[in-house]
């Protein structure tokens, strides 16, 4: 047993050389995280973080999806949002902010799950929390993959469960965070106050722990609905002045042209835009609002609802406009912008005029002008779009919630 240990411990040390001659000497991107990804859209599965009907048209522009928020998430909205995601072609991965927010499902949904620890937060956050998340995947994930093997001792499921935690691990991928905004939801989960906000020297020392420690595939620089400005600027310089391997995320207060190219030119790989997607759900609500105002409801006015938004809307001050502002492949944001929030508009009046009509006991050709107009509204970025629509139809009036979240739409029905 002494040879085998010596063995297999320089097995382990000539493994770990041969990584750091492909990662540092022949220059191989062996990351897991794409680094075509320039562009990522964070959605929050909070009950109050609602999205857009044309949700599906927005994303299409995006280049991953990230499923997290710091507050009031849980396993059954992440769950549903996962759901409603795996319609979209554009690849979704899981940040789980709770260990009991990963599950079988949720694996099986996402590109990958995302495991963050906290570079300048409190021992409990960076360790403990990390701890109780492997803790639950040896305890309780590996353990019911196993519950059906019956064949199997129980040393032997023990050992076979360590394994499969160990596969597990290997298989996520590390988010290493520093959090420079205390005020923030986040900065309070994991401890971060005034005195823990790090300079650019800090920051980068903590990003060479990242890659050459804690072997993390992304480190993500967090304003957290703030936007760092030149003191981002900074950090970011000197953080891709010494890591080469781990990706550089920066997010918060993301919401214009120029603030993206600013992240980018000074050093992030991508950046992470969240709040202003959400507030695109409100924007269409309270479009559809206004024209629901101004019109009496029949299938007929839907016609109208491009040029009416031509011309009492000023589309390159909404949030839909700002949000495809940030991603540098819309060339034409503002059109960009018009087209979506037109559509979206039109199937959440399709959608009022569906109930209207339902109310008044009328049979009329309602139901296919709305699955219409949703098809529309979620575009070509979903498998079976007619069907998804459908579906959306029906969970928003309640008449099958067919594990679609209809609420997350935010769909007043006068």
């Amino acid at each position: 047993m002494v040879v085998l240990s010596s063995i297999y411990g320089t097995l382990g040390r000539i493994s770990r050389t041969i990584r750091l001659v492909v990662v540092y000497g022949l220059r191989i991107d062996t990351n897991l995280v794409p680094e075509t990804w320039t562009h990522i859209t964070k959605i929050d599965p909070e009950s109050n973080k609602k999205i857009p009907i044309a949700f599906a048209r927005y994303l299409s522009c995006t280049d991953a999806i990230s499923v997290g928020g710091s507050a009031d998430v849980t396993d059954d909205n992440t769950i549903e949002t996962l759901r409603l995601l795996e319609h979209v072609s554009t690849p979704a991965f899981h940040e789980p902010s709770a260990p009991q927010h990963v599950t079988e499902e949720s694996q099986a949904k996402s590109e990958f799950l995302a495991v963050p620890q906290v570079l300048n937060g409190n021992d409990e956050a960076f360790v403990g929390d990390f701890g109780a998340g492997v803790e639950y995947i040896r305890e309780t994930i590996a353990p019911a993959l196993l519950a059906n093997v019956p064949i199997l001792s129980s040393d032997l499921k023990d050992r076979i469960a360590a394994i499969l935690t160990g596969v597990m691990l290997e298989s996520a991928v590390t988010e290493a965070y520093i959090i420079q905004n205390p005020d923030s939801a986040a900065a309070r989960e994991s401890g971060v106050s005034e005195d823990d906000l790090v300079d650019p020297e800090g920051a980068k020392h903590r990003a060479l722990a990242a890659e050459h420690v804690l072997k993390a595939e992304i480190l993500y620089l967090e304003y957290s609905g703030t936007f760092g400005g030149n003191e981002a600027v900074d950090i970011l310089e000197q953080i891709d002045s010494g890591v080469e391997w781990t990706r550089i995320w920066y997010g918060g207060g993301i919401d214009s042209r120029k603030k993206t190219v600013d992240m980018l030119q000074a050093g992030a790989d991508s950046v992470v835009v969240g709040d202003v997607f959400h507030r695109i759900a409100t924007e269409e609500k309270e479009i559809t609002e206004q024209f629901l105002d101004n019109v009496t409801p029949n299938s007929g006015s839907m016609e109208r609802i491009g040029v009416w938004i031509e011309k009492e809307i000023d589309v390159s001050e909404t949030a839909a406009a700002q949000y495809l502002s940030t991603i540098p492949s819309v060339s034409d944001p503002v059109t960009t912008a018009q087209r979506f929030l037109c559509l979206g508009v039109r199937a959440r009046y399709g959608i009022v005029l569906e109930k209207y009509n339902t109310d008044k006991n009328e049979a009329t050709s309602s139901s296919n002008t709305t699955v219409d107009a949703v098809t529309d509204a979620v575009g070509e970025n979903v498998a079976e779009p007619e069907i998804f629509a459908q579906q959306i139809v029906d969970a928003i009036l309640g008449e099958d919630q067919n594990q679609i979240p209809g609420d997350k739409f935010d769909v007043s029905i006068p």
